[in-house]
């Protein structure tokens, strides 16, 4: 123990801290107290409930790779007493939340028999007490009666609850996870894995991600936590004396981009660095592996961009061990105050992060010797009304690099416009993951009723097809195109659930896009692993 106590050591480079919710993994809409309260009481407790009552179901469909990412929960035996406990749990320590989830349904109730276009007067003295004070009734130009949440204010009140925050830590050996978003973690089950009651915003979060980077005695760790013997046993074993580091500074004149995987992507100058979506592996499990890592990344991150404010682009278990080297987050902006939109912002703030800089389509962000700009994103929100999304132009070095994530183009036009404004494009950044889930694998615990299954089918979270991406590339004549953000890699697994074979239509189509572009003498590819771009510039 001396050895590790007092000698400065690393984290190594495969340890995980994976942040929790309520023993649940922890992504944006667990964050948001009023998303949170719709999901423990229409997505975990329903699933845990299901699981209690049919356990042999849950354990066929996790092995059926058809059922992968369903609302499953996979544990290798059986855990249902362990389930039913925790079922309690989350009905006591969740009180308020599920109060608050039921005076939502209230109120729907009470928005949708309200007259149409009729006064609001008197109105606010029904509005269920959980919600009196956190939101206003308004109507949109069709006379239809919603309710605007006063998003703010719910962060300053009993609904935002830290302690609910936890993290726990622990080694991978392969980037192949199951999938996790189904599946509660049961405290103490895996002696492997140390469950810390930290708040995200914990400084111990930020002294362990730094660890990564620059050695410190473990002592100082070991200092702030409270651990069992046998806890101090398996903790001494995440610390190493040698570090893994592979990252070298951009030179001079010369952008570098590097794909890290998904939608994950690094843009450097030399003075600038900007990170777009950050999902980032633990390190080259196999010698065949090309995947770049936390070794692989600056001592500085300038900026960090953010898309939209889905599990695969924004990750807190990347962020959080990352948030000591972050100068600035860009995200887009939220400002409705709907259910379904929450702001990218107040979560980001609520977790420990500043200088958050909220963009809106066709501004523009100094970033550097950068430029960012929000560019409109349509689509991949099964039309829903969600303000908190943006492609983003990047200029570097002379060069215009348009990332579109999983936007789908449904109107061209508006692209014909955004072309005429910033010009010609040198490089599109694509993703084309044209099957993706229907709406109520996301959203489903915020509506206000279930969708007949046909309807939910035909509302989902998609990307662009051949047929969509091809407008872009003849709009924006560019260079070079690049298929991205399509969840191919291992360490995505864990999250997207996604499996393709060669007959898979999103394979297809970005086949054929790619294809295309190299008939018109534009260079083109879909990325997957890792890979790097380097351009000179004078």
């Amino acid at each position: 123990m001396k050895v590790l106590t007092d000698k400065p050591v690393y984290l190594k480079p495969n340890v995980v801290i994976e942040p929790l919710f309520d023993n649940w993994y922890a992504w944006m809409h667990l964050i948001s107290p009023v998303t949170a309260a719709r999901n423990v009481a229409k997505r975990h407790l329903p699933i845990m409930r299901s699981y209690v009552q049919a356990e042999a179901v849950h354990a066929a469909a996790t092995k059926n790779p058809k059922m992968k990412g369903g609302p499953f929960v996979d544990y290798a035996y059986s855990r249902t007493q362990e389930v039913k406990d925790l079922i309690l749990d989350t009905e006591v320590k969740n009180k308020d939340l599920l109060e608050l989830s039921d005076a939502i349904d209230e109120l729907n109730k009470i928005v949708e028999n309200h007259p149409k276009g009729a006064s609001t007067d008197g109105l606010y003295a029904k509005v269920p007490e959980p919600l009196k004070g956190l939101i206003e009734l308004v109507f949109d130009i069709h006379n239809n009666l919603s309710f605007r949440l006063i998003e703010p204010l719910f962060y300053k009140s009993k609904f935002f609850d830290k302690s609910a925050q936890s993290v726990c830590i622990w080694k991978t050996d392969s980037h192949h996870r199951p999938f996790v978003l189904s599946t509660p973690r049961i405290k103490d089950a895996e002696p492997e894995v140390l469950h810390f009651p930290l708040a995200f915003d914990s400084e111990v979060i930020d002294m362990l991600g730094e660890m990564k980077f620059t050695p410190r005695p473990a002592r100082d760790i070991f200092e702030k936590l409270s651990m069992t013997d046998e806890q101090k046993e398996v903790f001494k074993t995440f610390f190493t004396p040698v570090q893994e580091r592979s990252y070298t500074q951009c030179p001079e004149n010369e952008v570098r981009v590097r794909y890290f995987g998904h939608a994950c992507m690094l843009i450097e100058t030399a003075s600038t660095s900007i990170l777009i979506d950050p999902m980032v592996a633990y390190q080259r499990f196999e010698a065949s592996e090309e995947q770049y890592s936390y070794a692989d990344l600056p001592d500085n991150i300038d900026y960090v961009v953010i898309t939209h404010n889905h599990q695969d682009h924004i990750l807190l278990e990347t962020l959080l061990p990352l948030r000591h080297k972050i100068k600035h987050f860009i995200v887009p902006a939220a400002a409705s105050g709907a259910l379904q939109d929450p702001s990218i912002k107040l979560a980001m703030e609520s977790v420990g992060f500043d200088n958050i800089i909220e963009l809106r389509e066709l501004e523009t962000v100094k970033a550097g010797d950068c430029e960012v700009t929000g560019i409109p994103f349509f689509g991949e929100h099964a039309d829903l009304n969600i303000q908190a999304k943006l492609c983003f132009l990047i200029k570097a070095g002379g060069k215009n690099m348009l990332f579109t994530a999983d936007s789908t183009v449904h109107e061209s036009k508006t692209y014909d416009f955004v072309n005429d404004i910033v010009g010609r494009t040198d490089f599109i950044f694509m993703g084309m993951e044209c099957d993706g889930a229907p709406l109520s694998w996301l959203y489903g615990p915020l509506l206000s009723k279930k969708l007949p299954k046909e309807i939910d089918k035909s509302r989902r979270l998609n990307g662009s097809d051949y047929e969509q991406a091809i407008k872009l590339v003849d709009i924006f004549q560019p260079e070079e195109v690049y298929v991205y953000a399509m969840g191919q890699e291992p360490c995505v697994e864990f999250i997207s659930s996604i499996k393709y074979t060669d007959e898979s239509r999103p394979i297809v189509e970005s086949n054929k896009l790619v294809e295309e572009c190299k008939a018109r003498n534009i260079k083109s590819e879909r990325l997957y692993g890792a890979k790097e771009f380097v351009y000179v510039f004078s």
